[in-house]
């Protein structure tokens, strides 16, 4: 029964976790959240949800809040910022963290909550703002069946799948970097290619149109190469978003000595485009780094 469920809160209403919240008022979830830009808050609020003004307000009426900030930095200052939300959440409370975060601060945010009594999933979300609005994202989890127990209904109202990786905090964060590293080496790639093809004199809709039925093509390509076509580069996941992912890929895999060639590769990709002041395009914005290509400008009307 709906008053059976646990109250959620979600912090972070971007293009990702705006989708997520609505995807669980859908499911039927009493949902609370909070945004630094209060009419957005607002915004969520009127069409059916509760708006509080800090994360620690919202924390003290929810059993389980989900983190859809930024980063690691924007996830310290939820939980144990001035206002944050660790010291207002009730022991047993769960924390779902949603961000793409180094592997080992997500392990030790675990402990950290732990010792307060508090439960905590580190739960990496994949598949954009569309699916996030359809409930449909691919989630990557870990952490203890505890969590799982009081949590694991509302991660399933929020995606399409649940993979569960292991009680160790830090497991599902790790999967998360070698998905990013093939997401930003695919737009990466995906944008020289299509800059190739226009220099080359290929009409860019005929190369979209060739390759999306070809053995070349990816998820990617198909999704973000659209956005070139339309001459978009509306934000969905922006070029500093690539700039922070492909950085923890980096980061992630020095301690090991391994080499990643091709994520360093389109790491620096998406580096000379935020260094151009494209950081806040769209991450398909990538492809302007390309000299003497003229790309598709927006339609008209």
């Amino acid at each position: 029964m709906k008053d059976q469920r646990p109250r959620v809160g979600v912090v972070g209403l971007g293009a990702m976790g705006l989708g997520m919240a609505r995807s669980l008022r859908t499911a039927g979830y009493d949902v609370a959240v909070h945004d630094l830009r209060p009419d957005v808050a607002a915004g969520f609020a009127r069409e059916g949800g509760t708006a509080f003004p800090s994360p620690g307000e919202l924390a003290a009426v929810v059993d389980v809040l989900v983190g859809v900030v930024v980063d690691s930095v924007q996830t310290e200052q939820v939980l144990f910022g001035a206002e944050g939300a660790a010291g207002r959440l009730r022991p047993g409370a769960v924390f779902v963290m949603c961000s793409t975060v180094e592997p080992a601060w997500s392990a030790e945010l675990g402990s950290r909550l732990a010792e307060s009594g508090l439960l905590y999933l580190d739960a990496p979300v994949s598949g954009g703002a569309v699916r996030a609005a359809a409930g449909e994202l691919t989630m990557m989890t870990s952490g203890p069946p505890e969590a799982y127990a009081l949590a694991g209904p509302v991660l399933e109202a929020m995606s399409a799948t649940v993979h569960r990786l292991g009680d160790e905090a830090g497991l599902a964060s790790k999967v998360k970097v070698v998905n990013q590293l093939l997401a930003g080496v695919h737009i990466a790639a995906a944008a020289e290619a299509m800059a190739l093809g226009i220099k080359a004199g290929i009409p860019a809709g005929t190369l979209y149109e060739v390759i999306t039925r070809s053995a070349g093509s990816s998820w990617m390509f198909e999704n973000r190469m659209a956005h070139v076509l339309a001459g978009d580069y509306t934000p969905l996941s922006a070029v500093d978003i690539f700039v922070k992912d492909l950085g923890i890929v980096l980061d992630s895999a020095r301690p090991e000595r391994f080499p990643l060639p091709l994520a360093a590769t389109a790491h620096q990709m998406f580096l000379q485009a935020a260094a151009s002041g494209l950081g806040g395009e769209d991450d398909s914005a990538v492809i302007k780094i390309f000299p003497g290509i003229d790309l598709p400008k927006p339609e008209d009307g």
